[in-house]
């Protein structure tokens, strides 16, 4: 890890900050006082899951958990003063007990993922309990027609829609006004390419229910945890990583105020 680097990106992260008073309209009152260390009111949560490949032996696992602990830096060097925040990440599976202590919870590879008739009820059941889900990292149309299956198994009754930017997901913090296609370290600095596997167009679609609550967030053709791993990576254009940290932020603050 680089301290310089991913100080560099706190600094601009803060650049374009609301002010203080903006801040405090758009969160609750979170005034803790206790250290981040004590009775954290944040964890970010990685979903364990059967399926895919990765490295520790699923594709859960990519980018574990160096890009974990980049992205709660990042997060704690924003919101230090408004939200407790745990140091440390957990990788939890859909049927642990504790999985209802997190609002938030990170998919990435869906594009493998595999369901059972238990896994999709508990998902359902985590997210119908006020849980938000945000999957990341899977590119083209087979890996995008085995996500669809899969959350058909999750909510058969609500579509998969392509997200408007104007909805409230993309300026409950900060403003997100461009779908950025974020590419692996690996194809953007050995071929300065953003897309793979046929994906060329990024999108950010979701699952939303009957009373307008977004429920899942998808981000198809892109891949933000490369980006919260690799900020640290000089030749790694900083724009993917302020992109990828910006929309991470936004569904954490979406999750926890929705």
């Amino acid at each position: 890890m680089k301290p310089s680097r991913i100080g560099l990106l706190v600094l601009l992260l803060l650049a374009t900050l609301p002010t203080q008073s903006q801040r405090l309209s758009r969160l609750p009152n979170y005034y803790p006082d206790d250290s981040p260390q004590k009775n954290p009111e944040f964890t970010f949560a990685r979903m364990r899951y059967n399926g895919g490949f990765g490295r520790r032996g699923g594709g859960w696992a990519t980018d574990y958990p160096k890009a974990d602990y980049q992205f709660i830096q990042g997060l704690r060097g924003w919101v230090k003063s408004l939200l407790t925040i745990s140091n440390e990440p957990v990788a939890i599976s859909l049927h642990d007990p504790k999985l209802y202590d997190y609002p938030f919870l990170y998919c990435v590879e869906p594009g493998r993922l595999e369901l059972s008739e238990q896994d999709a009820a508990a998902l359902r059941e985590y997210i119908q309990r006020g849980g938000f889900l945000l999957m990341d990292d899977f590119w083209g149309d087979y890996e995008w027609q085995n996500v669809q299956e899969q959350l058909r198994r999750v909510f058969p009754e609500y579509p998969i829609k392509e997200m408007s930017l104007d909805h409230p997901i993309f300026h409950c913090y900060f403003d997100i006004n461009e779908v950025v296609q974020v590419p692996s370290v690996g194809n953007w600095v050995n071929y300065g390419q953003t897309a793979e596997k046929g994906g060329y167009v990024p999108h950010y679609d979701g699952i939303v229910n009957d009373e307008g609550r977004l429920l899942v967030l998808i981000a198809r053709n892109t891949d933000n945890g490369d980006a919260w791993e690799w900020i640290d990576e000089p030749q790694y254009a900083l724009k993917f990583g302020l992109a990828a940290y910006r929309l991470g932020m936004n569904a954490i603050v979406y999750s926890m105020t929705h």
